[in-house]
């Protein structure tokens, strides 16, 4: 099962929900994908093959050198498709929190100072705003390539949070 949304949305708060609610193993990408200094692992595509080839897993849809691999083998798939304001609302105070906390995120990476916020196009900030219209042509995209595969799109927390509340063994679409 792939979560799909824009960066911020809360694809792998999500994917972890999913998985402690279903019983289903999540496989964290950016624990994946980020070395240290923030360089990618070699292995990372190997990683991701070997528990993409596994029965279940639940993880979050990005990384470009991995999504067709995980398209393929996803019988699932969880739109995150949150307003704008409410993405970028999310992703500043994540920011914000991991700096000033001095979180340890993967393999001993923490945040960059505030102020590259301003300096770096690549920070996750100002890509979650550029790259935010992105995700809709996407989801148009895998509907017309697999449109065999189930997709629930869901709108605001409270909704990922109602069906994630549904009894079953495995998450059905809404």
């Amino acid at each position: 099962m792939i979560v799909a949304g824009p960066s911020g949305s809360g694809k792998t708060t999500t994917a972890g929900l999913i998985a402690r609610t279903f019983g289903i193993p999540h496989h964290e990408l950016d624990g994946l994908h980020h070395g240290p200094n923030w360089t990618p692992r070699p292995e990372f595509e190997a990683d991701v093959r070997r528990f993409a080839a596994e029965e279940t897993w639940v993880t979050e849809w990005q990384y470009e050198a991995v999504r067709e691999l995980l398209l393929a083998r996803a019988d699932l798939l969880v739109w995150l498709a949150l307003p704008r304001r409410a993405v970028m609302r999310q992703v500043i105070a994540r920011t914000l929190r991991r700096r000033w906390r001095r979180e340890i995120l993967w393999n001993g990476n923490v945040e960059p100072p505030l102020w590259t916020i301003f300096r770096d196009k690549d920070h996750v900030v100002r890509w979650s705003w550029t790259s935010y219209h992105k995700t809709p042509a996407r989801m148009t995209a895998i509907v017309r390539a697999r449109p065999e595969l189930p997709v629930v799109r869901l709108g605001s927390r409270p909704e990922v949070t109602a069906w994630t509340g549904r009894q079953g063994s495995r998450p059905t679409p809404t």
